[in-house]
């Protein structure tokens, strides 16, 4: 078990604890395979997105050498054309159980290296993953519509759907300006990938109509501000605009309304966009709400149902919800390579475009 001496800046009173952070590091630990991949949780399925989530919060928490393995396993089993499959069985790379390719799954890689580099300064890892970054990222753009919005997925034959996710967009955009960060360290200048990140900016920041109306989930009302595409002013208007819609005080952030159920993930990344606007009183006190659904050995319950029949729902602890909560304390704790990431100011933005 990682010790406590080593999560000490992951502690945050009211949420965190130097032991608790131990224990929920070593719990994501026990979830990953020897082969580097980190499922939901055992038995269950692997998707790209969250096992570089629970990768970063490793980084986050010291654990390089695992974090490392985590990224191994996304260079060993990328697809030819610069993709990963949407899901796989428990990890394993031979059982994928959805062959569709989700871009918004495939462009996170991106953030995790960007991470994992400024959280060890290996170099050598850096010119390993370049590659598999720059396969992915072209995999992605080769999926954005006129518009500057990007398609949701290729199916498993080849299909591509064109239909835009506000959500997906705009954690791509977080994406992208993670790969040019990559490319410009490398001085290896992206220019068509500065275009397009200037284009899925515009797109997500003026013009939600080029979008699929998804506006009952609370990931598409703040994660155009966790992705970048939206700061300052327009931020602060976005999120209190519907803050009585999605926040249940002392309980966290609705998945989707008006269903009354909380969801740890949505509020540790809703936490995080706090942090990133300058707000974290408002980021801990939401952290605070959910120690709730923190469960014996660390982990956290993917959600609670608060009315009716009150429930934890689903039965599932996930080491992607416990990697969230552990990158918004890493955040809120100062950690450098958490806030550089998501914090955003040094990332590059791409170029504007000149049209609407």
């Amino acid at each position: 078990m990682t010790p406590p001496e080593r999560t000490e800046h992951l502690t945050l009173p009211g949420v965190l604890t130097a032991g608790q952070a131990a224990e929920t590091v070593a719990a994501i630990l026990a979830a990953q395979r020897e082969s580097g991949a980190i499922p939901w949780f055992r038995g269950h399925h692997l998707d790209p997105w969250d096992h570089t989530e629970a990768a970063m919060a490793l980084d986050a928490a010291g654990e390089h050498d695992a974090a490392a393995r985590a990224y191994e396993w996304l260079a060993r089993h990328q697809n030819a054309d610069g993709s990963w499959y949407a899901a796989y069985h428990d990890g394993d790379a031979d059982r994928p159980t959805d062959r569709a390719r989700e871009s918004n799954f495939c462009a996170y890689v991106a953030v995790g290296v960007w991470h994992h580099f400024l959280t060890t300064g290996d170099e050598a890892f850096l010119d390993r993953m370049w590659p598999v970054v720059r396969g992915a990222v072209e995999f992605v753009l080769a999926l954005q519509r006129p518009g500057g919005q990007i398609g949701w997925k290729r199916e498993e034959d080849g299909t591509p759907v064109a239909d835009a996710l506000l959500t997906g967009s705009s954690s791509i955009h977080h994406a992208l300006r993670c790969a040019l960060a990559v490319a410009e360290h490398r001085e290896e200048p992206q220019p068509d990938w500065e275009l397009a990140t200037g284009a899925l900016a515009h797109a997500v920041a003026h013009h939600p109509e080029r979008f699929l109306d998804k506006s009952r989930y609370s990931m598409d009302w703040y994660y155009p501000v966790l992705g970048g595409a939206v700061t300052g002013p327009a931020a602060k208007e976005r999120i209190e605009s519907r803050w009585d819609d999605f926040v249940v005080p002392g309980l966290g952030v609705r998945c989707v309304v008006p269903n009354p159920w909380v969801t740890g993930g949505e509020s540790c990344e809703l936490a995080l966009t706090l942090w990133a606007m300058g707000e974290s009183d408002r980021a801990v006190d939401i952290l605070r709400s959910i120690g709730h659904l923190r469960a014996e050995g660390g982990l956290y319950w993917t959600g609670y149902v608060f009315e009716g029949d009150r429930a934890v729902w689903p039965e599932e602890l996930t080491t992607w919800t416990a990697g969230s909560l552990l990158l918004a304390v890493a955040a809120l704790g100062g950690d450098e390579a958490t806030a550089a990431v998501f914090g955003g100011e040094d990332l590059p933005r791409g170029l504007t475009p000149d049209c609407c």
